[in-house]
């Protein structure tokens, strides 16, 4: 990316780190500006002036209901056109193998050509998300996405998982991100991209009939990172005993290519059977009861008895009603939308909320977004914007509907948070510590200042990726034909005016081609 201009760069740096941003009380003026900013990424033009119209009440109730929001017709129309986005695991996987059917040693060559072919599969599934998080009217819906996958993490550089970590978004995370946790812990436990990603695709009994070759004995990342990580939380309550009876409990959950099936008969003829190749009801979920351990199980002070895929199932119900759960989502969900150190009188709320309600993510989300705490003056633009946040809140707050997305995958890269690239289970950090040092803020001061001149080409036409691996955010020569750039006091009103004396100074200070930049690039834009 381009330099962060130098001086006016450095001055805008000098006050982030030598300023404090202080919170006004959280009056009617703010109040929409807030939601927008926690409920939403950050107001489009317009945007402030309708919830102030409306309130911040029916806003808050809208997002809640995103079924009540309709689609835009273009963005209806621009989604539809990602044909692998309605793709189910299986089809990806035949449709975009990484060797032909039948090979027993695929050629390097082949699957090299293959995994270059399949790139379109990841380019679409980004393409959806940022167009989605920018343009869509259902914001709380695209913020509970980004929520949960980063809870759910999988990592689509591992492996297989580049061809199915979009349709684990698309079926596991999606569908379920407002409704019951526990249907949303029984998705993700089933698809593909995480019984690869986490290995459970490989767990098997001991002494089974299925055990030999890769599947040769009990695997414990999947059992281990669903408690610590998806549900108990490190300090659950759970043992290590706990991980290893829950590791035999999931033992022969796979995939179809793992399965007893597959092996006895093939794996293309078993998916052709099966409807693979066409059925959109085939999932790549294959439950292989030779490779399960049937013993019986002691499971959180639970006996379970050995009886197949249901044992899984309980684990799953057992999990997902602990107190322990209730408290671990609530502390995450506090997190993200209050503070970095959440008050404890919230999550204890939220975690009571959750539990009664038996997971139930809106009534908990309800009960967050009426809290005193929510709307304390002393947590208002208190959180530092993640990178994703970032990036996205500044191209919404340009009234940007990009054209082109290769800029904003490259710059999420260089920023340190690109777009499926968590290698770790545990998703990336959303607090300030995480993510505030001189390097990252230049970084971001220099993708301000390419947006507010023009030498970002996001509505240029992209460049044919499917042959083109790299992000690189090339920038244009200089500004697009018939650029225009946002007007600043217009981008100054959609984020609502709050600026401190010292960067209004600045903005007015500053050349007329540099004042978006530099409100883009300001310390209060960095925050929510």
């Amino acid at each position: 990316m381009i330099s962060g201009k130098g001086i006016i760069g450095l001055a805008l740096l000098a006050s982030f780190f030598s300023t404090a941003v202080l919170a006004a009380r959280l009056s009617a003026d703010l109040e929409p500006i807030h939601v927008l900013n926690r409920l939403a990424y950050g107001p489009r033009p317009g945007d402030i002036d309708r919830v102030r119209r409306i309130g911040a009440e029916r806003y808050i109730q809208e997002q809640l209901h995103p079924e009540s929001i309709p689609l835009p017709a273009g963005l209806k129309s621009q989604l539809a056109a990602l044909d692998t986005l309605r793709m189910t695991p299986v089809q990806l996987f035949v449709a975009y193998r990484p060797f032909r059917a039948g090979q027993s040693k695929p050629d390097p060559d082949q699957v090299k050509a293959a995994r270059r072919r399949a790139r379109v599969i990841m380019q679409q599934a980004a393409q959806a998300r940022l167009m989605r998080a920018i343009e869509d009217p259902r914001q709380l819906q695209e913020v509970m996405v980004e929520f949960w996958f980063n809870h759910f993490n999988v990592f689509a550089g591992k492996g297989l998982d580049y061809l199915w970590t979009g349709a684990f978004e698309q079926e596991a995370i999606r569908p379920y991100a407002m409704g019951r946790f526990r249907d949303l812990l029984g998705a993700t436990a089933k698809h593909p991209a995480m019984l690869f990603y986490l290995d459970n695709w490989l767990n098997t009994g001991p002494g089974t009939p299925g055990a030999h070759g890769k599947f040769e004995g009990l695997n414990e990342n999947y059992a281990r990172e669903l408690v610590e990580l998806h549900t108990l939380g490190v300090n659950g309550g759970y043992t290590q005993r706990d991980v290893t009876e829950l590791a035999r409990i999931f033992t022969g959950w796979g995939l179809v290519n793992g399965g007893g099936a597959a092996r006895r008969v093939g794996l293309w003829r078993w998916l052709r059977g099966a409807g693979g190749e066409s059925a959109a009801g085939v999932s790549g979920f294959y439950f292989d009861a030779s490779r399960h351990d049937f013993g019986t199980k002691q499971f959180l002070g639970h006996t379970i008895r050995g009886s197949g895929i249901g044992e899984g199932e309980q684990a799953l119900d057992l999990l997902a009603r602990s107190p322990a759960t209730a408290h671990h989502i609530a502390y995450e969900l506090a997190q993200y939308f209050v503070a970095d150190d959440p008050p404890s009188s919230l999550v204890q709320s939220l975690a009571a909320v959750f539990e009664e309600s038996g997971g139930d993510i809106r009534a908990t989300l309800n009960t967050l977004f009426h809290s005193p705490e929510f709307r304390d003056s002393k947590y208002c633009g208190n959180r530092f914007k993640t990178p994703y946040q970032f990036v996205i809140s500044a191209v919404r707050a340009a009234g940007i509907d990009p054209l082109n997305f290769r800029p904003l995958l490259g710059i999420l890269a260089q920023l340190g948070q690109p777009l499926y690239g968590c290698q770790t289970p545990d998703g990336y950090k959303v607090t300030q510590a995480a993510w505030l040092n001189p390097d990252a803020m230049m970084r971001r001061l220099s993708f301000a200042t390419a947006i507010g001149t023009g030498h970002l080409p996001l509505m240029s036409a992209p460049l044919d990726d499917a042959e083109r691996g790299d992000v690189r955010p090339a920038l244009a020569p200089g500004p697009a034909p018939g650029f225009t750039p946002p007007d600043p006091y217009q981008l100054a009103a959609a984020i609502g005016n709050s600026f401190s004396h010292r960067t209004a100074q600045t903005v007015r200070d500053a050349p007329a081609r540099l004042r978006a930049a530099l409100i883009l690039g300001s310390p209060e834009f960095m925050l929510k």
